[in-house]
């Protein structure tokens, strides 16, 4: 395929301008920063591309999407159609991870052209034995580009519509087989080819569908008031993977610094027996590349992460580049941090709060180079021990460029890498991150909690330019955020914001065990901080606890590998619940997701009142589907597995937040 790039102002002479190429290709989606950026999926997924493709006067116009893995010579196609007012689109599906080429082709199909001329004249009773003649021209110049059996055929057809009997030359110009043969061999002598080869990362499934569950390795110890190790959570792999949990992430598991080491309760100063904060990275036994003495060796984290794979579960490992001040890069590379003039290096500060135990990296080093290639460095090293899944913390405090660079750099080695941004930031910032390369993003899904505030971001996530590189991963609560509503310890709350997070986005996450057994106790006079946080010490869990809601997270995390519907974000419609022609529910909030064939349907309910029962009557949109709005069809609740028989799009739906906050409907129309 020719590719012929048009200037701002073409003109005649200029060699690679053919003013004989009439159509028009322009405002293509997926297409970031005018191509700058790359678009994203995952592998299997079924892409869609979109743009707008006309020309002057009233020809028609055949469109191809070329799409192939970067570096093959060779493209593949599949046709474009048109959906109105000149806006075309087409599908492609990807194979594996890596890196993939899209482009747009799109000509004057003059035989088309012919063909909805003809098709008019001969319904208004006109003479077409011209029509005919010029008919068989174009004809004997699609045999003319042909292979030999359908150069063949086409040069029957070409003598058929040169006949002398007409009708039985008008019958063979509307044939359907005729129609096929010169779509498979198009006259493209003058086709316009987009001036861009737009590039799209596939990455492995779990970037695009994934269930977290983090924990603190250090609090794990089968002998109370022992250091855990990896070992010791091993045990752990069977529970956490029979509550439907495929990914475990572990906070930092590097040594952890002396200098400044936080006490109980982020106290400034340590008791002799306070672990510290685990992202207060390195100290003599090494820094990012190693592993914390009590937690075992290399080899037992290496022995873990086999093990979790058995289990169907992929570790994901925290990268926090910041370094605690005994961290071997001080002494080693002084030139990567900032030091002031008392000869100290400026500790993390996010006034008021102060890490006095964490040194930030100066990405504006002289040693730039250097540094960016040691940091790299650190992601290889790990991969190379089994982790393909990295949680990046506050990714947004480092240098863009680094980013790109260190991202695309590491998927052309290993295209399978996984990369989620802990960035809750501005954004724009958060956006950049994403387009930068970071394969899933933290959200403001936390802060989310009315019916209005929920809908409004999901609506932009998913409706925006946002939805092609931007994947949200919710997490309802993280070690370092325990949002008010919690705070009452109301079971229900725990379970609403679970059923939220776990069916409006694909990927999810929870701090486990905290959010397992409801914790809900805040430091006193602080908005979102646990009490006695595991940031800051070993906890002894006890899982099988009164008011856990393990039950609760098995059967959602069971309903979601159920159903394709629910592994999915883009796809998503928000329902009317009405409980007054009128006046919406706001304190229940429905809506619909599909999958790409359209053959699981998902209707989720869930109340915001967690003390109340609140019921409306829900209008479900049979107009996506088709059907007419007094249609009769079926649903059955995933979460009690009653099935109710439901007649047109108003049905009156009821929650009562003691039994479940929610009904989870898997809906059947035929």
């Amino acid at each position: 395929m020719k590719h012929t790039f048009r200037r701002a102002v073409p003109h005649y002479s200029d060699q690679q301008f053919d003013g004989r190429q009439r159509v028009v290709i322009e405002n293509v989606s997926p297409e970031l920063d005018g191509g700058k950026y790359l678009a994203k999926a995952v592998e299997g997924e079924r892409i869609v591309v979109e743009a707008d493709i006309f020309v002057d006067g009233a020809d028609t116009i055949s469109a191809e999407l070329c799409f192939r893995p970067a570096g093959r010579a060779e493209w593949q196609r599949s046709p474009m159609t048109s959906q109105g007012n000149d806006r075309w689109q087409g599908f492609f599906t990807v194979g594996v991870p890596g890196i993939y080429d899209y482009t747009i082709e799109a000509w004057v199909d003059h035989f088309q052209t012919w063909k909805k001329g003809l098709s008019k004249k001969i319904g208004a009773g006109q003479e077409v034995s011209l029509d005919l003649q010029i008919g068989a021209l174009f004809v004997s110049d699609g045999a003319a580009r042909a292979g030999k059996d359908d150069a063949a055929k086409l040069t029957e057809y070409a003598a058929l519509l040169r006949s002398e009997e007409k009708h039985e030359a008008a019958a063979a110009a509307l044939d359907g087989n005729l129609e096929q043969l010169m779509g498979r061999n198009p006259d493209k002598a003058y086709s316009a080819v987009y001036e861009k080869v737009l590039g799209l990362t596939v990455e492995q499934k779990k970037a695009g569908c994934s269930s977290w569950y983090e924990l603190f390795p250090r609090s794990w110890s089968t002998k109370p008031g022992k250091h855990g190790t990896f070992n010791d959570c091993i045990r752990l792999l069977p529970l956490i993977a029979g509550m439907g949990f495929d990914v475990v992430y572990l906070p930092p598991i590097h040594p952890i610094g002396y200098t400044k080491r936080k006490g109980k309760n982020n106290a400034l100063v340590a008791a002799p027996d306070d672990p510290g904060s685990c992202w207060a990275i390195g100290n003599k036994d090494g820094g990012h590349k190693a592993v914390h003495p009590e937690l075992g060796t290399i080899r037992d984290f290496t022995a873990f992460v086999a093990s979790a794979e058995e289990h169907g579960i992929s570790v994901a490992l925290d990268i926090a580049f910041q370094c605690s001040p005994d961290h071997p890069y001080v002494e080693e590379h002084p030139q990567w941090f900032k030091w002031r003039p008392d000869g100290t290096v400026q500790f993390a500060e996010n006034p008021p709060k102060r890490y006095e135990d964490i040194l930030p990296i100066d990405f504006e080093s002289a040693d730039w180079q250097n540094l960016w290639i040691e940091l790299k460095s650190i992601f290889l090293f790990w991969i190379d021990k089994g982790v393909k899944i990295f949680r990046v913390d506050n990714p947004h405090t480092k240098a863009f460029p680094f980013w790109e660079w260190a991202i695309a750099a590491i998927r052309a080695e290993h295209p399978d890498a996984v990369f989620l941004a802990e960035a809750f930031t501005r954004p724009k910032l958060m956006a950049r991150l994403a387009m930068a390369g970071f394969s899933q993003s933290y959200s403001y899904f936390t802060w989310r909690n009315t019916k209005h505030e929920l809908q409004e971001y999901l609506i932009e996530l998913t409706s925006s330019s946002l939805k092609h590189f931007m994947r949200p991963n919710f997490w309802p609560n993280t070690p370092d955020i325990l949002h008010h509503e919690f705070q009452t310890g109301d079971r229900s709350r725990f379970i609403i914001r679970l059923l939220l997070a776990a069916t409006l986005s694909s990927n999810y996450g929870m701090y486990g065990p905290a959010y397992e057994l409801c914790e809900h106790s805040p430091v006193p006079g602080t908005n979102e901080e646990y009490l006695n946080s595991e940031k800051y010490e070993i906890k002894q869990w006890d899982l099988d606890r009164p008011g856990n809601i393990r039950a609760e997270i098995t059967r959602i995390n069971r309903i979601r590998k159920e159903n394709v519907a629910l592994q999915q974000t883009n796809d998503i419609t928000f329902v009317r619940i009405e409980v007054s022609p009128g006046q919406e529910n706001d304190q229940l909030m429905g809506y619909v997701k599909r999958s790409d064939d359209g053959s699981n349907i998902i209707l989720a309910v869930v109340s915001l009142d967690s003390a109340n029962t609140q019921g409306g009557w829900l209008r479900f949109p049979l107009e996506l589907f088709n059907l007419a709005h007094d249609y009769p069809f079926k649903v059955e609740d995933l979460l009690t597995g009653i099935h109710y028989d439901w007649n047109g799009e108003w049905n009156y739906v009821a929650v009562n937040p003691w039994i479940m906050p929610a009904h989870i409907f898997r809906v059947t129309l035929a």
